[in-house]
């Protein structure tokens, strides 16, 4: 499975062109699945652009994209740095008025269990998420409601390539025992690279604006459906 991540934690200062909006954010998603992606994350933003977990403004954006997208599962995020407070954060899952299909969940974050139970009294997959490099994977492991879970993210955090690609083998690794299908994806320099790793494991794999703002030859990408093409080059 290919995912796209329209927009992530971004501003317009980093890419001009990034979708904010619901209707931004429609427009994008139904470009990127033409392109071949398969599942849909985005970060609700309200006015001023800044990531959100308000009811209002997820009702919004997945509805737009729904509405663009019919059948394609999407997703939002659910970051401590929208809502720091997690019981905040778990009362927001609760009052969503429409809910996404899954939603992330960070495990190095404070909190992440209470979100996640939240996320499932309402039916919402869980996409944990785990950071390389902390201490989320045992976390994860050792939370009695790991079997729940939609998928796992292994979100590799290191940017140079070589580094990348060691801290997947060792992060996927660690995360065999939560035996829970694993979608594997880096950032920034090492975008490319970790897909190509996820392609050759045969793992599920993402890529949009919120990870990489440059094509796998260095150009700018012009907008996420340009690097779902090039992900479906390399994926085959």
């Amino acid at each position: 499975m290919l995912q796209v991540c329209l927009n992530g934690a971004r501003s317009r200062a980093e890419c001009p062109h990034l979708p904010l909006t619901a209707a931004e954010l429609a427009v994008a998603a139904r470009e990127a699945v033409a392109a071949g992606a398969e599942d849909v994350h985005l970060h609700p933003k309200d006015r001023d652009g800044r990531d959100t977990l308000e009811a209002a403004a997820v009702a919004a954006a997945v509805s737009a994209v729904r509405a663009a997208v019919p059948g394609v599962p999407v997703g939002v995020t659910t970051g401590a740095w929208a809502t720091p407070d997690p019981r905040a954060r778990a009362a927001q899952v609760r009052s969503w008025t429409v809910v996404p299909d899954h939603a992330s969940v960070n495990w190095h974050e404070d909190g992440a269990a209470e979100v996640a139970a939240a996320l499932l009294e309402r039916g919402i997959g869980i996409e944990a998420g785990i950071y390389s490099g902390t201490s989320a994977a045992q976390r994860f492991v050792n939370w009695p409601g790991s079997g729940r879970v939609l998928r796992v993210l292994a979100e590799i955090t290191e940017s140079a390539p070589q580094d990348a690609l060691h801290a997947a083998a060792a992060l996927l690794e660690e995360l065999e025992p939560a035996a829970r299908p694993i979608l594997l994806h880096g950032e920034a320099t090492a975008a490319w690279p970790v897909l190509r790793l996820a392609a050759s494991r045969r793992l599920d794999a993402r890529i949009g604006l919120e990870d990489v703002l440059h094509l796998p030859d260095g150009a700018p990408a012009p907008d996420n459906a340009a690097l779902v093409r090039a992900a479906r080059q390399i994926i085959g």
